[in-house]
Order: structure tokens, then sequence, then C-alpha cells
């Protein structure tokens, strides 16, 4: 079976979620990669060069620059004459790109994979990870997005994957670009993070959250995070929110502070390697789940905390 995995990447650098990705496809046969976008030639060698990598397929087109979908789907179908399953990260790309690819394979698209079990079954979480579903398709093609934490990084070197152009399918014209807001963080990224300090309603308000959470995050080197109760409330802008309908994530060290556990939440989060959940409320649902638990209240607690750090 040879498997076509979609390359996520940003300013010439490819990202972590692509390597997730790999590890998946290899489990089901050759992997070949697609690496889309303009003046991309630095991202296609560092991508053949990742373990495992059979071969590079690259479009180097302003069409593909921003990866509309609209623009970068009939390129992968395209190429799916060639290969049997394209793969995807469930990253915000991943889930803009792989539906359309299914509906123009007219196939049914299997999201957010856990595991491959054979060449036609997969698991995947539902009802928000409280029940894992075991699923296999008949599909001649397959399209599958994958859950970057369920899957190991395969090496970024090792590879010795062979460079090919392919042509460009052009823009469709059907969506333009038109701008972005791309927030700056001084942190590390929240889905690569090894640690990572999430903040909930409990912190009142935005600036009570940022005197509260970013100097702890600061002292820890962590990623700054937030429940979707944080996010609504505008302590913080949506880049920080974990969970079903976040950013699922699973540092090494995951601190809730204030986050009382709502399932949701405990979605995007519950794979970290260690939880340690502070809140003043022992019946909350987050010490179900929490490796190390402190009742307390969080404006005395979190402080002394980060002084003693």
């Amino acid at each position: 079976m040879k498997t076509l995995v979609w390359v996520e990447h940003e300013g010439g650098a490819l990202k972590d979620a692509t390597l997730s990705a790999v590890t998946a496809a290899a489990k089901l046969g050759e992997v070949h990669l697609l690496v889309a976008g303009a003046n991309i030639s630095g991202v296609a060698a560092e991508a053949a060069q990742v373990a495992g990598v059979g071969k590079v397929h690259v479009a180097d087109d302003a069409a593909y620059e921003h990866a509309l979908p609209e623009n970068i789907a009939p390129l992968i179908v395209g190429l799916m004459g060639h290969h049997d399953a394209f793969l995807a990260p469930a990253t915000s790309n991943g889930k803009n790109i792989a539906p359309r690819v299914a509906a123009l394979l007219d196939v049914v698209q299997i999201s957010d994979i856990l595991s491959v079990e054979s060449a036609d079954t997969f698991t995947r979480p539902t009802y928000a990870g409280n029940a894992i579903a075991t699923v296999k398709t008949s599909d001649p093609k397959l399209v599958i997005t994958v859950r970057g934490t369920a899957f190991e990084k395969a090496a970024k070197e090792g590879g010795a994957g062979t460079v090919e152009a392919v042509s460009s399918t052009g823009d469709k014209a059907l969506s333009s670009f038109i701008g972005a807001e791309i927030a700056k963080l001084e942190r590390p990224e929240l889905t690569s993070a090894k640690v990572i300090v999430s903040g909930g309603r409990a912190l009142k308000d935005g600036p009570t959250f940022e005197s509260t959470i970013f100097p702890l995050a600061d002292k820890l080197g962590a990623a700054v995070g937030a429940s979707r109760a944080a996010v609504d409330a505008g302590y913080v802008p949506n880049d920080y929110q974990v969970g079903q309908t976040g950013k699922i994530v699973a540092p090494e060290v995951y601190v809730a502070v204030g986050i009382s556990g709502a399932i949701q939440h405990l979605a995007g989060m519950k794979d970290s390697k260690t939880i340690i959940a502070i809140n003043k409320d022992e019946d909350a649902p987050i010490f179900q789940v929490a490796d190390i638990g402190l009742v307390g209240d969080l404006f005395k607690v979190v402080p002394e905390f980060t002084e003693k750090l």
C-alpha cells in the first residue's frame, strides 16, 4: 500500500504534526510526502530527511502558498491515482483539506485516528474521548486525519527520500487569501510544548489570568493554555484553547489552574504524562484524572508555587 502524507509547514520549516502522521502512514505501507506551497525547496529537502520516507512530491506554485483547500484538494486527488491512502495531521489545515479530498474521491473520511489496526481498520475517539470506536472501511481509497498525540514522532533525520516535482493544478479561483493575524508567542507552541500551564474561568479576567499564569509558565519554560470558558470570557485569544473544540495536547507535564475539568477540556489533555491540578473545589472532575492534586485558593497557591521555583 502506498500512502501520501500532507506536509504541514510554516516559515520554511516542517512542523512536528507531520512526523506523527508519517508514523501512522508507515503502519500502512510505503510513505510518500506532499509538500505544497511557494518557494518550498528548503521544506522539501527537510522532508526528504525524515526517517521512513520513500519519496517527496513537491508542488511549488503561488496557488498553494496559503494552503487553500480549494486549490490543494485537486492536487492531492490527482496524485491519488498512484496512492492508496491520504493522511493528514488533525490540525486546522489538515481538517480543512481532508474533507474536500474525501468528497472529490467520493469516499468516507476516517477522522482523528488513534491507532492502525490493519490496512482497513482503525480506532478513533467518540463522545469526547469517553469511548473508542473501531472502524473498518471498504472504500477503495482511504482519507484519514491523524491525532498527533496518539503516535510517536518519526525521526527528522535518517531518511533518504527522493524529491520529485509534480505539476500544479493551478488556482481554481474558488477562494482567495485576504490576510491573517498570527499571534507571535515568546513561549513554546502549545501543541509541541513539553510543559503547559492552563488557566480556567476562575482566573476572573484577562489581567488576572496574565498576572497569575504567565509568571508560572515563564518559570517552567512552559506554553500557556486555557479552558474554553476562559477563552469565551475573553481572558485570552482562541489560540490558547485546549479541549475538544480547541487543541489536543499531550505534554510531559500539564498544570491545570482553576479548571473544573469539563469533559470537553479533558478530551484535549487527558493523555498528558503528568497532570497537576490546582482547584479550591475538592470535588472538581479534574481531580479524577490528575496525578497530583492540590485543593486550595489558586490566588495564594500559584504565586507561592511560582516564588519557590
